[in-house]
């Protein structure tokens, strides 16, 4: 069986190293209620996070190494050590080779191989995708499920039924589990509206969980691939993602965090209508979405419609003009530096990435937006479940 792994670039002691571990000092501080007492169990648990992230990234530290690195007392590090090494969740590497005088250091590592992860992916078209990883994002078996025409309470049942499968393939315990859905998404998990699935108000983070008895953690696919750009990617810090599968979604990174907004729904540009000449008919009721123009089952169907080769160039170049349309307001207003496109090279990649850019110099501000990059994502097909495996990361582990 083939393995794929994508290993975080980020580093030890390195400048990005430090910045990574002052965001991660300010997202603690903030998630402490303002005037409430900081207790023990929270300083601990920062810490705890704190080592398994230096270890996560920078592999073979001895006990002196990352004392120094995360700025804790020997004592303390051994002593949260000792607990990692009783949950299975750091091993230790062996002896250090060198010629430093003193006692030979142990070299320590998050064990890798000791958990597994199941990503879920259920943003394309008449298939849901899954994927069991280990801790490093190395995939270790893939599944999917043909589920076309199939919505409501059997889309959940067939849901359900790829995490079984994947679960039944581990040989390590599960850490969690990540899904990257269609449509809006709470904080909670729940589905708000995805109309392609016609799932209105589904409850799937808890749903999953009574399911399966694992973490299981529910976000927007387009969210969750965006936070896989950024963090195994090449993702700028100021960037939007577009997700193009079923449907159209985007996940907005403004000063390198997912966007979430009042309601859970930006970057849902899905069902924004593009053009004033109408169109056709949506999931959602409305006509002359960006959808009808781009999803993937639509653009599809326009091509397979089309006459020849021309047709083929002018429906693809339309569809990346109307793309173009419906993201000049946002890369203004954000003044983003990077668009990134997920979906099948053979419809995105060339005419309608090309006709994307033309209407985006066209309809924004040389002076500002100038050197927007507009490209690929490098993850490819994987994208969502890398995402889905930080998610489970950042939630069980404070990994991120």
């Amino acid at each position: 069986m083939t393995t794929e792994s994508v290993r975080p670039t980020a580093a030890d002691g390195t400048e990005e190293g430090a910045e990574r571990r002052s965001a991660s000092t300010r997202a603690w501080a903030a998630s402490v209620r303002p005037g409430a007492r900081v207790l023990p169990e929270h300083a601990r648990a920062h810490n705890r996070a704190l080592v398994l992230q230096t270890l996560y990234r920078a592999a073979g530290l001895s006990r002196a190494d990352l004392a120094r690195e995360v700025g804790l007392t020997r004592v303390t590090i051994s002593d949260l050590v000792a607990d990692l090494i009783a949950q299975n969740l750091v091993v230790e590497l062996g002896i250090r080779n060198d010629a430093r005088p003193g006692k030979p250091a142990t070299l320590l590592d998050v064990n890798r191989t000791g958990f597994a992860i199941v990503g879920l992916d259920l943003s394309y078209d008449s298939i849901f995708r899954g994927a069991l990883m280990d801790l490093d994002g190395t995939v270790l078996h893939r599944e999917q499920m043909d589920v076309a025409g199939v919505s409501g309470d059997q889309a959940v049942q067939a849901v359900a039924e790829l995490l079984d499968r994947l679960v039944g393939r581990a040989t390590a315990p599960v850490l969690g589990v990540g899904v990257g859905s269609p449509g809006v998404v709470s904080g909670d998990g729940t589905v708000l509206s995805a109309p392609n699935l016609g799932w209105t108000n589904v409850p799937l983070q808890a749903l999953l969980a009574e399911h399966s008895h694992l973490p299981v953690q529910v976000a927007n696919d387009a969210n969750v691939a965006a936070l896989a750009e950024r963090t195994f990617g090449e993702g700028a810090a100021d960037m939007i993602l577009i997700r193009v599968g079923r449907g159209v979604g985007a996940g907005v990174v403004v000063d390198g965090s997912v966007v979430q907004g009042g309601r859970s729904a930006a970057g849902e540009i899905g069902h924004v209508v593009v053009g004033t000449d109408g169109g056709d008919l949506c999931a959602c009721g409305k006509e002359g979405c960006l959808e009808t123009w781009l999803a993937i089952p639509r653009l599809q169907a326009r091509l397979d419609a089309a006459d020849a080769s021309a047709g083929r160039g002018r429906t693809l170049a339309e569809s990346g003009e109307r793309l173009g349309i419906a993201l000049a307001p946002v890369v203004g207003a954000l003044n983003l530096g990077e668009v990134v496109l997920s979906g099948p090279l053979d419809l995105l990649d060339g005419t309608l990435l090309a006709s994307t850019a033309e209407t985006l110099r066209n309809r924004t501000m040389a002076d500002f937006h100038g050197d927007l990059t507009l490209r690929m994502t490098t993850l490819g097909r994987d994208i969502v479940v890398l995402g889905a495996a930080v998610m489970v990361l950042t939630g069980q582990l404070g990994i991120s």
